[in-house]
């Protein structure tokens, strides 16, 4: 039994169920959001020590205890039941509700794809990232993390104002009040420089500005590495970072890495304590291969339609093994 963590609308796992079920593997899709309301979750132990742990939504029963993988894509936090509406109550219900979960999620003895709860908050960390890039051997960008307008200024002025700055945490998925927000990578301009006390109000990721020859995305599963070329330099639209989609005007191929940077992806994945990862990285023009980031979670399915490269095959397979990931 495969276990698939997700919300409803998520089109990669539209995209595999259908692969699995081919292979005529058995499986379930769960978003934690319907745990406290439409769901139930237990967890016990025997003397012994053996972990007996089901999940019930509906007729549908399964012991999470014999899972032989789990596929965390995108799950939502649980939610109270909508019955209770005293606030202080329903914040104490989600609170109790997010802790349960993840401490049973953490503990359940099976592969878990792209990697235990935990370790995907750990990897997340982007300076801890770089640090551990670094340590496998990947180049990295000059790079500074500060909310000192002192330390930014001779950072600017260090590498001549050519310097790009981008949010310490996620850039797509932070809710400020009743909106959403976004920012992508942007270059530092002299109206930026202008502001740079308000640095001080919260702490930002500098880099010097790396020229691009191609952007790369490379999709770590298991021991595999599909890296794809992303030609961003022939729009304006993602000249400084390709998440400003614009697919018609930017194409993608598959690309054959370097055998040495190929393994210093997979090491990076695996140091990170995941088996899965896409690692963002640019070629300059001299042929340099210089790390940007890894995101744990980070989509791929649109790299695969670009390109043709087989990634959900190849997720399949690892979450069909159930090993090599487990903790």
């Amino acid at each position: 039994m495969i276990l698939i963590l997700t919300q409803s609308f998520d089109q990669h796992a539209d995209y595999l169920i259908p692969r699995l079920a081919a292979r005529r593997v058995q499986f379930l899709r769960f978003d934690p959001v319907d745990f406290p309301a439409q769901a139930s979750l237990s967890l016990g132990y025997t003397p012994n020590g053996k972990i007996q742990s089901f999940l019930r939504m509906g007729q549908t029963v399964i012991d999470l205890a014999e899972l032989q993988s789990v596929w965390s894509r995108r799950p939502q936090p649980p939610a109270p039941p909508p019955q209770i509406t005293d606030p202080k109550i329903r914040e104490f219900v989600r609170h109790d509700a997010i802790t349960f979960v993840q401490d049973l999620w953490n503990g359940l003895p099976c592969l878990w794809l792209p990697g235990h709860p935990a370790a995907i908050q750990r990897a997340q960390l982007k300076a801890s990232q770089l640090r551990v890039a670094a340590e496998v051997g990947l180049e990295l960008p000059p790079t500074l993390v500060t909310n000192s307008r002192e330390e930014f200024l001779a950072f600017y002025n260090e590498h001549n104002g050519n310097v790009i700055s981008k949010l310490i945490g996620p850039a797509f998925e932070m809710t400020i009040g009743p909106m959403g927000f976004a920012r992508y990578t942007e270059v530092v301009s002299k109206r930026d420089v202008a502001y740079a006390a308000s640095i001080e109000y919260t702490p930002a990721i500098f880099q010097a500005y790396v020229p691009k020859r191609l952007e790369l995305r490379i999709t770590v599963v298991g021991e595999r590495a599909f890296a794809a070329e992303i030609h961003s330099q022939q729009t304006h639209h993602t000249r400084h970072d390709w998440r400003r989609y614009d697919l018609s005007n930017t194409p993608h191929f598959q690309h054959a890495l370097p055998r040495e940077i190929e393994q210093r992806c997979i090491s990076l994945v695996k140091r990170l304590e995941l088996c899965y990862g896409a690692i963002d990285m640019i070629l300059t023009p001299e042929g340099r291969y210089v790390f940007v980031e890894v995101n744990p979670s980070g989509q791929y399915l649109w790299i695969e339609q670009q390109t043709g490269l087989p990634i959900s095959e190849a997720i399949c397979d690892l979450l069909i093994a159930g090993q090599g990931a487990a903790s």
